[in-house]
């Protein structure tokens, strides 16, 4: 299926919901879903929802919030509280369940009492090949991906995303902070706040792509390849401040960034 066709058939499809809630993290994806979504229905039918909470990095709501504005879309910031759940704090294989359940569920209740038809989430084709329980908690909840629905994958979404000059065509994938956490390591506020500090210190270097994973007592970064022996001409200053932060040991990863590291050991 060539990429016009998607877009023309993804356009109907949204067009068909009439009203929507979109979970916007403000990442590429989710971008590109608002922005078509404002493509083909009026305004007023439309709203983005970004959720706020400790797993969510703390520079990402600024961006998030210039995006909606330049996309011509209301925003409503909400916070949602999985770390009361003690079902993801302590981080099983399905914590990602627990998540997005309390955020499509806060969302859903947003489209009831506004009278929005259907609540979307930007899921695509390229996120079925990593490990995702939370599709259970979308599938439960009814929640519509257009994307995923229309055959887009994130290369696609990339190219559409540069042709309707969207400034986050050419972002880093977002994901949730305690994606960096190991399965069985207990997620706490505070270990998510030393791991967003991390990684905003590394992206202040320049490293656009970054992951810093946590291991107890050590960390283990991630970046694209071709940036690992940049990595390691700044390694004194990096080593200074990550120790700063509590890591008693920091290692580079040499396979570089990927989508899902910590998936592996379970695969």
């Amino acid at each position: 299926m060539g990429l016009s066709y998607k877009f023309v058939c993804l356009k109907r499809k949204i067009r068909g919901y009439k009203s929507c809630v979109v979970a916007f993290s403000g990442g590429q994806d989710s971008a590109f879903l608002l922005k078509v979504c404002s493509l083909v229905l009026p305004k007023e039918n439309i709203l983005a929802v970004t959720a706020v909470s400790a797993t969510y990095p703390k520079g990402e709501l600024r961006k998030a919030k210039i995006l909606a504005k330049d996309i011509g879309v209301r925003l409503r910031v909400i916070k949602t509280a999985e770390l009361d759940n003690k079902k993801f704090s302590a981080n099983p294989v399905n914590r990602c369940y627990f998540c997005k359940k309390e955020l499509f569920s806060k969302l859903i209740a947003i489209a009831h009492r506004n009278n929005f038809n259907f609540v979307l989430d930007a899921s695509n084709t390229s996120d079925k090949k990593d490990y995702r329980p939370g599709e259970a908690a979308k599938k439960e909840l009814k929640v519509k991906s257009p994307l995923l629905e229309s055959g887009f994958s994130k290369g696609d979404i990339r190219k559409l995303s540069k042709g309707l000059g969207l400034s986050s065509w050419d972002k880093p994938p977002l994901a949730c902070l305690a994606s960096r956490i190991p399965y069985g390591i207990k997620i706490t506020a505070g270990l998510l706040r030393r791991i967003d500090q991390a990684e905003a210190y590394l992206i202040g270097l320049g490293f656009k792509q970054v992951r810093l994973r946590h291991h107890n007592g050590f960390c283990r970064i991630e970046v694209e390849e071709k940036y690992i022996n940049r990595l390691l001409r700044n390694r004194q200053e990096i080593v200074d401040k990550l120790k700063d932060l509590g890591y008693n040991y920091i290692t580079v990863d040499l396979e570089g960034y990927r989508t899902g590291s910590l998936n592996e050991a379970i695969k």
